[in-house]
């Protein structure tokens, strides 16, 4: 039987691409992580066509990335702004990781724009693995691995 998912990529990075994969995706979410909400804000400060804006947008609006909230200046008329969902949210390590990956090999004379500190204590954290019970896993100890294909039956599956 087949389904609307048939078409799918089965590599889940693969499917998150499909969602985040534009160069313009990732800094419009960096926009709205630093509290940039309004179409004109984020477009000031990207400095992106109005019409890349408003694809990439609706690309993360329908993606469940992002949420629309109605607003209304005085004298104007009604407008959205955007605001990360918890899926959107969820997205904060990813953004911390390619900054972080930046700082390290692609780093400005002037130094990071940008640090990532706890909003309790304003220590520096980074970007890194758990495992199960929490506990920081080296970069050298992590691996990826082909997950079990779920067609095929338990019985003949192998590592």
């Amino acid at each position: 039987m087949s389904g609307p998912m048939d078409d799918e990529p089965a590599c889940s990075m693969e499917r998150s691409l499909q969602v985040l994969g534009e160069r313009w995706t990732l800094l419009v979410l960096r926009e709205v992580l630093y509290g940039r909400h309004r179409f004109a804000e984020i477009q000031s400060s990207l400095g992106i066509a109005s019409n890349l804006l408003s694809d990439r947008l609706k690309v993360l609006v329908d993606a469940g990335v992002l949420r629309t909230l109605a607003y209304q200046e005085a004298g104007s008329r009604p407008r959205q702004s955007y605001h990360l969902t918890p899926a959107g949210l969820e997205l904060q390590p990813v953004l911390g990781a390619l900054q972080q990956w930046g700082d390290r090999h692609r780093p400005r004379p002037a130094g990071p724009s940008v640090c990532q500190r706890t909003r309790s204590t304003g220590r520096a954290v980074h970007v890194g693995f758990l495992d199960d019970e929490g506990r920081e896993v080296p970069m050298e100890d992590v691996s990826l691995m082909a997950a079990p294909d779920p067609q095929s039956s338990s019985t003949s599956q192998s590592g």
